[in-house]
């Protein structure tokens, strides 16, 4: 949406004012002042002068301003059941999408009322209840920052709000958007009320939707998986994806940017920073080259706490660091300069003696380090080792593929297990871990790490030393990077929980 809009006004600045202009007046903005004094410090640039940027996307479904024929019920004022964190990185060529589910338990800090008093900090409420204060049909958008600010210690840099009409008529502006359904959908399932099966809304399968139909496969939640809004959130995600893919197919092609950018800029909400099509052209030019492929979406780790929804630690705090240090899902820095070759990314590790001597490796460079795969095992029983011990071995050159705990008794000192025709590969990997063994074992190269290697790694090795940088984060959980979608992925795929 973002994307058409400043296409759109690139070519309006190049066909006249008018357009322009009816363009920036469609625009709406909520109040900055509304926004906490206490935030979190906004992200430095990289060594580029690149700097990556948080969005948070908001779907309304007030029922004012029109939106009551569309979304159906009669009630007051605004909600938010759906709410994403983009976070579009330095190299300005990856981005991915954090939903956060609605009934998740948070803390929200205070929020300024309509009347202009501030509430007082709530805890263990739902996260959409911060949409909601005040009780206006415009809704809260400063309020739910600030709650995403406090959970996530992420400055949030821009704010987007969009409302039933505007994504009714962005779907129609791009003539549908290709969508799937693990099963037949009826009306019973858009409306459990009903209280009856009802005509089929929906068949099994692929079809394009658009204006109402859209909104409602976006919505629906029930008949599917096992009827919750984490099923939900990810046919939110497959929709958006097609969604891009479909304006991004039209490339600058003006019968589609025109209507596009009209429907968006008239259902917007954003924060000033945002506050017109000019400064929408700036930020989104930024952003137009991410491939499809790299631009992610995932759910943030969760799991049911009653009718509720916890957040995992420390799983979700590996994912709020890893975003803060700039580092993708598979655990690239992309704040990083480029790459100036392979033999760049050698490192020597230190020696030690063994207890069972290692015989002399091959040179990581040599045995085309990228090329081996690692999985990375912590016997210690301690938290947070794994991923480290992922870090030095990504920094070696090798390709880490799971960090997890290991099975059986903890271990003493860590062995570097290998499979057939891997010994030499695992010697050069055990170089890295002074005092570290070789045995056969399994397939492919292990890690498993022992008490030895957290002796030498305390958890206080991880705090920044005084003038100096934080160690990197930890790599994400497989149960986190595993899951998430690319937006070229395929619209049939991964549509449920449950």
């Amino acid at each position: 949406m973002l994307w058409a809009t400043a296409g759109c006004t690139a070519l309006a600045v190049l066909g006249g004012g008018a357009l322009y202009y009816r363009l920036n007046s469609n625009i709406n903005t909520f109040d900055g002042d509304a926004l906490s004094k206490d935030r979190p410090e906004a992200a430095a640039p990289d060594a580029q002068g690149r700097t990556p940027v948080n969005v948070l996307l908001i779907g309304s479904d007030s029922r004012g301003n029109g939106n009551s024929d569309l979304g159906g019920g009669g009630d007051g004022g605004a909600r938010s059941d759906t709410a994403i964190l983009l976070h579009v990185y330095a190299d300005h060529k990856h981005a991915v999408g954090i939903s956060i589910p609605r009934d998740s338990l948070v803390t929200i800090p205070p929020c300024k009322l309509p009347n202009g008093k501030w509430t007082k900090e709530q805890t263990n409420v739902m996260f959409n209840s911060a949409f909601s204060v005040g009780d206006s049909d415009q809704g809260n958008p400063a309020c739910t920052q600030n709650a995403v600010e406090k959970l996530t210690n992420l400055r949030v840099d821009h704010t987007v709000v969009v409302d039933f009409n505007g994504f009714a008529s962005m779907t129609k502006a791009v003539g549908g958007v290709e969508v799937c359904l693990p099963t037949d959908i009826h009306e019973g399932d858009l409306n459990p009320n009903l209280g009856h099966k009802g005509k089929l809304i929906f068949p099994k399968g692929k079809q394009k939707v658009e204006g109402q139909a859209a909104l409602d496969y976006v919505r629906v939640r029930h008949g599917i998986g096992d009827g919750s809004d984490i099923g939900r959130t990810k046919r939110q995600q497959a929709f958006l994806s097609s969604l891009i893919k479909e304006v991004k197919s039209r490339g600058m092609d003006p019968t589609t940017l025109l209507p596009l950018a009209d429907a968006a800029t008239k259902s917007l909400t954003v924060d000033p920073g945002l506050g017109s099509a000019a400064k929408l052209l700036s930020f989104v030019m930024e952003l137009k080259d991410v491939d499809l492929h790299d631009i992610k979406f995932l759910t943030v780790p969760w799991r049911y706490e009653g009718p509720r929804v916890a957040l995992v630690h420390p799983d979700v705090d590996q994912l709020w660091a890893a975003l803060k240090a700039d580092r993708t899902i598979d655990g690239q820095d992309a704040s990083a300069p480029a790459d100036p070759g392979p033999a760049a990314a050698v490192t020597t590790a230190p020696t030690a003696t063994a207890p069972t001597p290692v015989s002399a490796p091959t040179p990581a460079s040599d045995a085309k380090a990228a090329e081996v795969k690692v999985s990375v095992l912590n016997s210690t029983g301690e938290t947070g080792l794994g991923g480290r011990a992922a870090e030095t071995v990504k920094g070696a050159g090798y390709t880490v593929t799971g960090v997890g705990n290991a099975v059986g008794k903890p271990r003493s000192t860590t062995v570097v297990e290998y499979g057939t025709g891997e010994r030499t590969a695992a010697e050069a990997v055990a170089k890295l871990f002074p005092g570290a063994t070789v045995q056969p074992g399994g397939r492919g190269v292990s890690v498993v790490l022992g008490h030895d290697f957290a002796a030498a790694n305390p958890a206080s090795a991880t705090a920044p030393a005084p003038g100096g940088t934080a160690t990197a984060p930890a790599p994400l959980p497989t149960s986190v990077s595993g899951a998430a979608r690319s937006a070229d992925d395929d619209p049939c795929a991964n549509l449920s929980y449950g």
